[in-house]
Parts: C-alpha cells; sequence; structure tokens
C-alpha cells in the first residue's frame, strides 16, 4: 500500500509524527505499506514550521507545494492545483489527511477528484459554529472521505448521524496524545525560565489567536489587560501568534504580569504547559493536552468542537467575554481544581491502531 500524507500547518506536524513511526514499525515488521510525506507550506514560517519536523524527528517531506499564505479561496485553489499535480507525478493507493485546515479540506477534494481513497485522521469533530473555516473544511473532508478515523465516541455519533457506513468509521484514540506521550520525557525549559524566575505552578500560559479574539486592536488590548489583572501574583507567558504581533504592533499596553515571548517549539512549549498554574487559550488542541497532563484550561470560545476535554477533561468553555473569564477563573481559584479524567483510548496507540486498520483495507 502506497500512503501519501498530507501535513500543511503545525496541528498537522504533531498528529502525522506518530503516524509515521507506526508505518515505520509495520515496516520492520515486513509489512508491504510505503509512505511519501507532502508538506503544502500552509504554515511556512521557520519558527512554527521547520522547528516541529526537526524536534518531532519528522522526515524532511518528499515534497513541499510551497504554497504559503492567501485567503481562504487563494490558498485553497493554490493548494488544489499544487496537489493535483503531486499526485499525477507520485500515483498512491490512498491519501491520509489529518484534523481540519485547508489543506485537509483541499487535498481531500483533489484526491477524490482522482478516484483516490482517502482516510481522515480527526474525523467526525464538529463545533456547529459555521463562522469558522476548520468547520466548513471539516464538513468538506468528511463528505467525501472513505475511512474515518475518530478520537472519541461522540465524533463516531456524528458522523452516523450523517450516515456515514459504520463499517468505515473507527474510533482509535486521539494521535496528539501519541506524539505527547512519546515525547513527555524529552520535553525542556526555554531559554527563558531562568530570566523570567519561572517555576512550577508559578505561571500561567495564555495564547490567543482566533479572530473573533484577536481582530480587533482596542478589544485585544481590553482583554489582555483583564488577564493581566486575574493572573495576581502568577506571571503569564504569551507565545504570541504572528497575526496577533501584527495587531498589536508598537502599542505600549503597560502590563504587569503578561511577558510576551517567542512561538514555541512542541518540546519547550509541552514543558511550559506541564509546568503550569494553568492554561488560557483559544485553541481547541491544547484542550487535550491539558487534559491528558491535568493542567486545569480555560478556553475562550463560545464552542468546542472536543467536547470529551470539558465532560471528562480539565477544559472549561468561558466564552469570548473577559467578565465571563474572570468570574470562571475566579472560582477556580477559590475551589481549586476539579476532579477530571483521560478519555477513552486516549492512551498512545491511536497511530499504530490506524496503520492496522488500514493494512485490512488493501
Amino acid at each position: 500500500m502506497k500512503i501519501t500524507i498530507v501535513a500543511g500547518a503545525r496541528p498537522n506536524f504533531i498528529k502525522i509524527a506518530p503516524i509515521i513511526k507506526a508505518i515505520e514499525k509495520k515496516q520492520n515488521e515486513g509489512a508491504n505499506v510505503s509512505y511519501r510525506l507532502v508538506h503544502t507550506g500552509q504554515h511556512y514560517d521557520k519558527n512554527l514550521s521547520d522547528t516541529f519536523f526537526e524536534e518531532l524527528n519528522i522526515p524532511k517531506p518528499n515534497s513541499n507545494l510551497e504554497v504559503k499564505s492567501g485567503s481562504q479561496a487563494e490558498q485553497t485553489g493554490a493548494i488544489m492545483v499544487a496537489f493535483e499535480k503531486e499526485l499525477q507525478q507520485n500515483p498512491c493507493d490512498l491519501v491520509l489527511v489529518v484534523g481540519d485546515v485547508n489543506s485537509t479540506m483541499a487535498c481531500t477534494i483533489v484526491a477524490k477528484k482522482q478516484n483516490l481513497k482517502v482516510a481522515h485522521v480527526e474525523a467526525g469533530i464538529r463545533s456547529a459554529d459555521m463562522t469558522m473555516p476548520e468547520e466548513i473544511n471539516r464538513i468538506v473532508t468528511d463528505s467525501i472521505t472513505d475511512y474515518f478515523f475518530t478520537t472519541s465516541t461522540s465524533a463516531s455519533d456524528n458522523l452516523l448521524k450523517y450516515g456515514v457506513d459504520v463499517t468505515n468509521v473507527h474510533f482509535v484514540g486521539n494521535v496528539m496524545i501519541d506524539t505527547l506521550y512519546q515525547n513527555l520525557d524529552r520535553i525542556f525549559e526555554p531559554v527563558f525560565w531562568t530570566e523570567f524566575q519561572l517555576k512550577n505552578g508559578n505561571y500561567i500560559i495564555l495564547t490567543l489567536h482566533r479572530p473573533s479574539n484577536v481582530d480587533e486592536e482596542q478589544s485585544l488590548i481590553q482583554l489582555l489587560k483583564g488577564i493581566d489583572k486575574l493572573a495576581g501574583d502568577k506571571k503569564v507567558i504569551f507565545p504570541i501568534h504572528p497575526r496577533t504581533k501584527a495587531i498589536l504592533g508598537e502599542t505600549n499596553l503597560e502590563l504587569k504580569n503578561i511577558l510576551f515571548v517567542e512561538p514555541q517549539g512542541y518540546l519547550n512549549f509541552m514543558y511550559l504547559i506541564k509546568n503550569s498554574y494553568a492554561v488560557i487559550t483559544d485553541s481547541g488542541g491544547i484542550s487535550e493536552e491539558t487534559t491528558v497532563m491535568g493542567i486545569p484550561c480555560f478556553t475562550m470560545r463560545n464552542n468546542t468542537e472536543r467536547p470529551e476535554t470539558q465532560s471528562i477533561g480539565t477544559n472549561t468553555l468561558v466564552g469570548t467575554s473577559i467578565e465571563n473569564l474572570e468570574k470562571l477563573f475566579g472560582e477556580f481559584l477559590q475551589n481549586g481544581k476539579r476532579k477530571a479524567g483521560i478519555p477513552e483510548l486516549w492512551d498512545g496507540k491511536a497511530s499504530e491502531r490506524i496503520i492496522d486498520i488500514l493494512l485490512t483495507k488493501n
């Protein structure tokens, strides 16, 4: 079986790393399986992209489509044109896509137009928020995918509601957590650890990048000032996304607790999360990692496509207002961590299950 693996953005890199390891393990056992890694170039910043490949020991891509940025339509269209040529020049039996970025949807469409089988890892997750580009990517991808690999029973149920054949829906666990378990003994402190006098539990991690939170400068400033205040005596480490940095420009914010740092590599960032007091974020994926590490997470969104992080894990959905964050964070300060667990099959073996199942489809 020849598999073309598509990766376009940072979350994708984290997800493909254990899948590649699982394929290589099968190759060593004599299985007839090979892979070709295609990087679409959707995230192309050296700090945010190459570092992940190096740290997670992902092989250099066989092909980089070098699409880079643009509007949603420009980027999606450019990926489709470039990936069509890639598949024509390098035929395969199956295209494997992960997550919900533009590369996921674009490459799925191209593969199906060429009558190829598609496997979608992290299929079936839904936020029910059609203002999110990712939600459109999920729905389109899952409408034409052949094999669906899900992180939760709720994701599987979503697919079955859409009429997907139950024999093609496979609840396998979470490949993000595979990567976490494979690298927990390799994580290490960032260069600013000593300079900022960080130690276990004396700081909060903050990440913000969604348009609803960062697109308008004045509301972003008010949000940051509110977070700075609620932190109390805790430092707030904010690895600032290039998008957010551009919006703030040269504004002098006069913040007491928030410390801006460069985007972090995977190993440094996981170290920061594991040793933090809490995380405030608008990312979906981080709530999965905080759940496994037992770190309270406050997600500044009105919805989540990962409900298990809230019903089972450490995640609290707080909406986008600073007032609601202050209320719920205040309750946490008063009452401490709530009892939480780890979702079913988040055991570090999802990637092996995926490859085992795919080899039966050949």
